[in-house]
């Protein structure tokens, strides 16, 4: 009888491990800005970190995340698998905006995808 109950406990506690266990997604990355200078310097950098930049990713019309970048402009967000668009909230844009301005987020794996913003200086 005890070794009915003891494989019953074994049995309960490897199943509510399995059960509880989630496999997260989602995107991580860099986003950069530029050029920040209206001439481009050989030895200067011509971008730089978009540093506290608010990422807005929507699908279905519908926002599914939104994330800040940290100071060096690093950014990671939890979203399902699928397509997104990428926005950024409050935002004229004055170049040709935020690139990639879609993305697609894989079943279990973060997907490493940096980003840049056109500040539109020329």
């Amino acid at each position: 009888m005890r070794s009915i109950a003891l494989l019953v406990m074994a049995t309960a506690l490897s199943l509510a491990g399995t059960g509880s266990a989630s496999v997260s997604s989602g995107l991580r990355g860099v986003v950069m800005r530029g050029p920040v200078t209206p001439v481009c310097v050989v030895g200067q950098p011509c971008d730089e970190p978009a540093a506290n930049l608010k990422l807005i990713f929507v699908r279905d019309r519908i926002v599914a995340g939104r994330v800040r970048t940290d100071g060096q402009g690093r950014y990671r967000v939890t979203l399902r698998p699928g397509r997104y668009s990428v926005r950024i909230p409050g935002k004229v844009l004055i170049g040709r905006g935020i690139t990639p301005a879609t993305v697609r987020v894989v079943r279990g794996r973060f997907v490493r995808v940096d980003f840049f913003v056109d500040t539109g200086i020329r």
